[in-house]
């Protein structure tokens, strides 16, 4: 039998069952129901234990209603699912994550959420995240290896499905980064990697796109072209920087360290930077390969600041084809990087080893590599 109340006018729809038939008893279901009206009230977590308890049945067989199992009566199913939803019931994550031991979560660290670079490859991971059932949850190390440190740590505890990574310009294969893989918890690294680290990655070319950057430079007529490079620590900085110096090997351009730049940070200003210093003491260079978009855009900035002519005088091109490098007076040419499907192939490769780890197999790391294609605009005409 269905009953009715009314409380501060709200109406109300009880239930009392008991070997699965429905039964008059209002005292006893009005006065567990007002126990529980207060938890709602006050925005109390409702759990399955509140549900039997009011319906008088096991905790187990509202769970079985809740998953529609066939061994539940129509009745009974109907009864709790109508309490469930007249008390927005929702499942208890913790709990289900203790029983499945997944969090559904994962964890991603960048070294800056506002680069154009970063932001598409949060993108792609997000958007395949969610396809599959998964929450990101989005740091930012700053470039600092204690905050990256900090962070994994954060991640650990969370006990994420896995964790994916770009390197700080500090990081290497430091403590932090060993216990992720001691600890066996699923890992990707992107773009700034190391190659110590026995992990999936999903990277780039760098040293064979560096070269292709440079080379266009040379087939547009340049000889004395030099490299503002990124920091010694990443690899990415690293092969980049190999790709310069083999690409003047190929075409008989001596390699001097003189015309080498070296970022502390990859900023706009350093470009800048770097620009000044490169025009007072290299006056004859006519080409530059810039690390970056963001510093690219710096050079290009102090040059038409001082009325140095891009690309008559000098040509120029970036890397990662950021959206300014359109925007800006010369448009830069560079070397279009695939963040968005960097993104997307750095959740699979981590959804991959969490499916391998979860079927108690054992998971060989894999790298992917993406291509890169030249951009040019009119910074190397």
């Amino acid at each position: 039998m269905i009953y009715f109340s009314k409380i501060d006018g709200i109406h109300l729809k009880f239930y009392e069952i008991k070997n699965e038939n429905v039964f008059e008893n209002t005292e006893n279901v009005f006065d567990r129901f007002l126990s529980f009206f207060y938890d709602i009230c006050f925005m109390r977590e409702i759990t399955l234990k509140q549900i039997a308890e009011t319906l008088g049945i096991s905790i187990t067989t509202v769970s079985k209603a809740l998953k529609n199992y066939p061994d539940v009566s129509p009745k009974t199913k109907k009864a709790v699912l109508e309490l469930a939803e007249s008390w927005s019931y929702k499942p208890n994550s913790f709990a289900v994550n203790l029983r499945t031991k997944e969090s559904k979560t994962i964890g991603l660290i960048i070294p800056e959420v506002v680069h154009h670079f970063f932001s598409n490859v949060i993108n792609g991971i997000i958007d395949e995240a969610e396809k599959n059932g998964y929450l990101v949850i989005i740091l930012q190390s700053n470039e600092s290896i204690e905050m990256e440190r900090k962070q994994v740590e954060l991640l650990l505890n969370k006990r994420v499905d896995g964790i994916i990574m770009s390197l700080s310009n500090e990081s290497n294969n430091d403590e932090h980064i060993k216990e992720i893989i001691r600890k066996e918890v699923p890992f990707v690294l992107f773009d700034k990697i190391s190659k110590l680290i026995p992990c999936s990655k999903v990277i780039i070319n760098d040293q064979k796109a560096a070269f292709n950057a440079v080379e266009h430079l040379i087939q547009k007529g340049c000889k004395k072209i030099a490299h503002i490079r990124g920091p010694v620590n990443p690899q990415n900085a690293i092969d980049r920087f190999l790709g310069y110096k083999k690409a003047l090997e190929k075409n008989n351009i001596p390699f001097d360290p003189k015309l080498v730049y070296t970022c502390k940070n990859v900023t706009f200003e350093e470009g800048k930077e770097f620009a000044q210093q490169i025009a007072k003491d290299h006056p004859d260079v006519d080409g530059i390969f810039v690390i970056t978009d963001l510093v690219a855009v710096g050079v290009l900035a102090h040059f038409n600041e001082v009325g140095i002519q891009v690309p008559e005088k000098v040509k120029i091109i970036g890397f990662s084809n950021w959206f300014m490098s359109q925007v800006i007076t010369p448009k830069l040419s560079t070397v279009d990087q695939p963040s968005f499907e960097m993104g997307v192939q750095s959740f699979n490769l981590l959804l991959e080893e969490i499916n391998t780890r979860k079927e108690f197999k054992e998971f060989t790391p894999r790298t992917l590599e993406l291509e890169t294609q030249i951009i040019e605009r009119e910074s190397s005409k």
